[in-house]
């Protein structure tokens, strides 16, 4: 952490709903990180499970943890995370997107779906830190959601903490494949080798066409709206060097990796994507 004490932007992958009731290696890594960051005074989260076709910003005073999955156990439905919202720092998200020509509007009765509190349940269990779910809006891409990193970056001088949670491998469809701890997907490593490259190297080219360029990239992710997150916490980096960090996490039922990202990058002038920079069709 740098002397300035300003906190990164993190991207986690928060697993199956199953990781608020059986944490394992993320649980550690997520409580390690929590220890090691200064006190945000409060926490943008964008997730994987809350989708839509414009930019919303979670308003409530004090939002709902919503329970977004079914054929768990009782006891999954039963955790609460009644952590305040903020929603004065919401309308100022607002204004914020819209000055960035990104036009969003309050939602005051969104909730927290379990990619906002599962992960957070394990970095700040006490849910006394006021949160603000974002939406991402996965059909324009990932440099859509840089944008809204980037739109936000500046809150990080203000001890906001700005998170995109998602998965970095992210296929379902491997559930009933025979994937273990002891057999893990072929496609696991060679895709999270190479995103760990490209984001040490702050290669953003190459992060924004992964689809084409990256190994494995249709199995690791079908669908890209669990990948999506870690681009908004690129974009709110606040600089074209991402000074990226990977912290692992292990490989949950063989196919989710769990890496945790942050992002140390110097909050300077807002980093303007460049035309050559879209993403492939």
């Amino acid at each position: 952490m740098s002397n300035d004490k300003r906190l990164p932007s993190l991207y986690i992958s928060h697993g199956s709903p199953m990781t608020a009731l059986q944490p394992g290696q993320v649980g550690e890594r997520l409580a390690e990180l929590a220890a090691a960051l200064p006190r945000p005074r409060a926490i943008v989260v964008a997730s994987a499970h809350w989708l839509t076709r414009e930019a919303r910003v979670g308003g409530a005073a004090q939002p709902d943890t919503i329970h977004d999955f079914g054929g768990f156990p009782r006891a999954l439905f039963e955790i609460q995370y009644p952590a305040p919202g903020a929603p004065e720092l919401a309308e100022r998200i607002a204004g914020l997107l819209g000055n960035a020509g990104l036009a969003a509007r309050v939602d005051p009765q969104a909730g927290l779906d379990h990619g906002v509190w599962v992960p957070l349940r394990l970095l700040y269990p006490a849910a006394d830190i006021p949160v603000v779910p974002l939406a991402i809006q996965p059909r324009l891409g990932p440099l859509h959601q840089y944008e809204l990193g980037c739109a936000l970056a500046p809150l990080r001088n203000e001890g906001v903490l700005l998170i995109g949670s998602g998965s970095i491998t992210h296929n379902l469809h491997d559930w009933s494949r025979g994937y273990s701890p002891q057999q893990e997907a072929p496609y696991v490593r060679p895709f999270t080798e190479w995103m760990e490259q490209q984001l040490l190297k702050s290669n953003l080219p190459a992060l924004l066409d992964y689809r084409r360029q990256a190994p494995f990239a249709e199995r690791a992710h079908p669908s890209d709206e669990h990948l999506q997150p870690l681009y908004f916490a690129m974009g709110a980096a606040g600089d074209a060097q991402l000074g990226a960090s990977r912290i692992e996490a292990g490989v949950d039922m063989g196919f989710l990796a769990m890496d945790i990202y942050r992002f140390d990058g110097a909050l300077g002038p807002q980093p303007q994507p460049q035309p050559q920079l879209q993403e492939a069709a």
